[in-house]
């Protein structure tokens, strides 16, 4: 059996993320130093011999940082049993316009300085798709540029981007995960590091109507993986949070990610007893319960839960509802294509929780199928805990969320679409 290593350390003066990225490097074939057009890159194989099996121990690293995982094995996907179900994805017209936020995209990149876009703009195979996380800035410094790097003409130009890629509810979450970030990190002294700035731009590739790209935006509690090919659309993974979910804010009461907490509740309120004694996995609520967070590519959990064909209907479209307030957080015809791919595969989708079922009580739900995954994890006090009163002593709670959308089976970033496209396109040839 192939043991985990320990997560290799950077020397002093030299930040994590550099480091890690010059470990990825290191690590294998799949990853190689390039330099192409001026553009900082890593590159990342397309690898069209992948194999039907995770070349070393699946990682599966913390819902809330490195931990003491790595991110030096290939990218493979995640699985139920260290397989990938292979046909899932296909390049086909999905019927997405992918024009407007590949006009946004273009507009944002012509915005910015050379200097700027030099740090922003990678390979679209480049591994920097994959160095993500959830922490605050000075937990896991980034790549790209801030919202504090750029000025206000080219901030407006990224907030086209968003307006772009999400809908109105989306960008509204993106909003106010960024004002109580703000508002918190007031609260507790240190608003250097908590706010709503230190959010990072990174593009891969170049906007193209035909070619693949995507880009990534990143920070604290708020990251978004949307990649493009034609008019088909993946975004994911992305991980939304708040804490608090909900706090006063000049006079006003400000609530992120509450709508993900109502629709969990309402689905598994919505089971028999004897549902929910094979829905709930466990009646004890760690303080994190997150299996597929940042550095987790490629986590394998095997099905748990309580089976979709085991629902009525009007339970099933409760379990659907969950996965909807995800999805609808982007265009609603990049929505419309992701729930048709998902309702494709219901009847073997699993729902697991872990905690109570009481309005107010702390809980696990992961939804989990071939084609995709959602994990809702209320989790115990952090480091904004003193803006609403509560410590890691005091427990997982509902004002402390972590939310977290992924494509199992190797298509989170577009992988397996980048893949076929380089397999099957004449000029990758």
């Amino acid at each position: 059996m192939t043991e985990l290593k320990q997560e290799p350390q950077p020397p002093a003066g030299e930040d994590r993320r550099t480091f890690m990225r010059k470990v990825f490097v290191a690590s294998g074939a799949a990853a190689v130093a390039t330099m192409a057009g001026g553009v900082a890159t890593t590159a990342w194989a397309a690898d069209p011999s992948a194999s039907a099996s995770p070349s070393g121990s699946p990682t599966r690293g913390p819902g809330t940082g490195v931990g003491n995982q790595t991110i030096t094995e290939d990218f493979f996907g995640l699985t139920t049993d260290g397989k990938r179900v292979d046909d899932l994805f296909t390049i086909h017209s999905q019927g997405v316009d992918t024009a407007p936020v590949i006009a946004a995209a273009k507009a944002f990149l012509a915005g910015l300085t050379d200097t700027q876009r030099t740090t922003a703009q990678f390979t679209v195979r480049s591994t920097e798709w994959r160095l993500w996380s959830n922490l605050d800035p000075q937990g896991f410094p980034r790549q790209g540029v801030s919202l504090a790097d750029l000025n206000d003409t080219q901030n407006t130009l990224g907030t086209a981007l968003l307006k772009a890629a999400l809908s109105a509810d989306g960008l509204k979450t993106t909003e106010r995960i960024r004002r109580i970030n703000l508002a918190a990190g007031k609260l507790v002294g240190n608003s250097a590091v908590f706010n709503d700035e230190l959010y990072y731009w990174t593009l891969m590739g170049t906007p193209s109507a035909t070619e693949p790209w995507g880009f990534q935006f990143d920070g604290h509690h708020l990251v978004i993986n949307y990649f493009v090919l034609g008019n088909q659309v993946v975004m994911s993974p992305c991980f939304w949070g708040s804490e608090p979910t909900t706090m006063q804010i000049d006079g006003a009461t400000v609530t992120a990610c509450t709508e993900e907490v109502a629709a969990s509740l309402a689905f598994i309120q919505s089971l028999s007893a004897a549902q929910q004694k094979t829905a709930i996995i466990s009646a004890t609520k760690a303080d994190e319960d997150m299996k597929a967070g940042a550095f987790a590519d490629n986590a394998v959990e095997a099905y748990a839960g309580i089976r979709a064909t085991a629902l009525s209907a009007g339970q099933r479209q409760k379990l659907l509802e969950v996965v909807e307030v995800f999805v609808q957080r982007g265009t609603a015809d990049v929505a419309r294509a992701r729930m048709a791919e998902i309702r494709a595969h219901l009847s073997d989708t699993y729902a697991a929780w872990i905690g109570g079922t009481g309005g107010t009580d702390p809980f696990y739900l992961r939804v989990q199928s071939p084609v995709i995954w959602v994990e809702v994890d209320c989790q115990a006090a952090g480091p904004l805990g003193g803006a609403y009163g509560k410590t890691r002593a005091d427990g997982a709670s509902q004002l402390h969320l972590h939310s977290v959308v992924r494509t199992p089976n190797g298509n989170d970033y577009g992988r397996e679409l980048l893949r076929q496209h380089y397999l099957t396109s004449p000029h990758h040839q």
